[in-house]
């Protein structure tokens, strides 16, 4: 069995603000998810929380850039560390965002991990929209939220594409798309770059667990894998508490059986959660249901004889990688100490009781364009035919 440990990024960098008066309301919720019990019910260690930098888009103009990219580089190479941390740990990492710039720090997290192994990390990105906006197909870049898969797979600007002179954090043949819509406005530049995706429609067709599989069976070369969790890829008629919902998502049971299926494996590392906005949920209740969903989407990471991650017993003195510069992220504290896992007590994470799947993240500033079509697709499966997109 592995332990769980949750640590918290409650950053809003990677947003506009939902109003001229107002911020994303997302970093509130590490904490609402935390109120409805998670910690306890997953039997989890408590890795803390890494305090964002203060939301401030200053005189920030289309055409600057990414907003907030300094604070957003700073900010993902602490994420790094302290996740870099729980792994050496030989715990598993449920991260709780935030937007979905905080997939920078997963991202920098892995690379230096398959750099320290010798070998190549994958990820798998469950989110309703593909997060693929970047200079060679959009006008201008901004919100690092709706541009956060085209980051760390290398293209846009290096000071966030290229921490640590790290570029990619993970090759286009290593990234599994799942759940974005049927006509997402980047699908055909995924292709072109031989990134697979599973749209909801062939996700529903041929089902949450054999699509779990089938992404585990995509990223066989690769030592071990990401999983990023936008909520989003929740239809909003049953979790509308996102910046950006979009018609067209998978239900909370769908999703419980997918986070199953993909946790269920040494090979999965880690898992991030994104863009829940509480300012939406004043009652509480899509809080509840997102973390029924969790905590019975991860129970086979705490299951008795769940096999730990074998990547830490692969590391050895010689290639433990030497941590990148401190910058200024000493000033978000230091990451947790490595200390070997008391196997004696850890926790099986089982929760009491039946949990019903409900909830998942939601993101960004993207504005999703109806583009039209029938709403039928199938998923693109390497090797992809470079049919083009949006000219650069």
């Amino acid at each position: 069995m592995r332990r769980i440990a949750v640590l918290d990024a409650p950053s809003n960098l990677g947003l506009r603000p939902p109003t001229p008066t107002s911020v994303p309301g997302c970093g509130k919720a590490p904490g609402a998810l935390r109120d409805q019990g998670l910690l306890p019910r997953l039997r989890a260690r408590d890795a803390g929380c890494l305090t964002p930098p203060r939301y401030d888009a200053g005189d920030w103009r289309p055409g600057d850039g990414v907003c907030h990219a300094r604070e957003i580089a700073d900010y993902s190479a602490a994420l790094a560390d302290r996740i870099g941390a729980i792994i050496d740990r030989g715990e598993f990492p449920v991260v709780l965002g935030g937007d979905c710039s905080i997939l920078l720090g997963s991202a920098l997290a892995m690379h230096r991990l398959g750099e320290a192994v010798g070998g190549r990390i994958g990820l798998v990105f469950v989110d309703g929209h593909s997060d693929f906006r970047h200079p060679g197909n959009a006008s201008y870049v901004g919100a690092a939220a709706g541009e956060d898969l085209a980051l760390v797979t290398g293209r846009g600007q290096a000071d966030l594409a290229g921490i640590e002179g790290r570029r990619p954090y993970f090759r286009d043949v290593d990234v599994v798309v799942l759940g974005i819509r049927a006509q997402d406005e980047y699908r055909l530049d995924l292709q072109a770059a031989g990134i697979i995706t599973r749209p909801v429609p062939a996700l529903r067709a041929e089902g949450a667990a054999r699509t779990a599989q089938w992404a585990h069976e995509q990223l066989a070369d690769c030592a071990g894998y990401w999983v990023h969790v936008d909520v989003d890829v929740l239809d909003p008629a049953v979790m509308p508490a996102v910046d950006a919902p979009d018609p067209g998502g998978i239900a909370f049971a769908e999703l419980e059986i997918l986070l199953a299926g993909l946790v269920d494996t040494p090979h999965c590392l880690g898992v991030e959660l994104t863009v829940f906005d509480p300012d939406y949920d004043p009652d509480g209740a899509y809080a509840a249901e997102i973390v029924n969903t969790v905590v019975s989407g991860l129970r086979p990471v705490t299951a008795p004889g769940s096999a730990p991650s074998r990547l830490r017993a692969e590391r050895t003195p010689a290639s433990t990688p030497t941590p990148g510069p401190r910058r200024s992220t000493d000033q978000f504290g230091p990451p947790d100490s490595p200390a070997p896992v008391d196997h004696g007590q850890v926790h099986d994470g089982a929760a009491s009781g039946a949990d019903v799947a409900d909830g998942g993240p939601a993101d960004y500033d993207l504005a999703d364009d109806d583009l039209g079509g029938s709403g039928v697709s199938t998923e693109t499966t390497r090797p992809a035919t470079a049919t083009g997109g949006p000219a650069a």
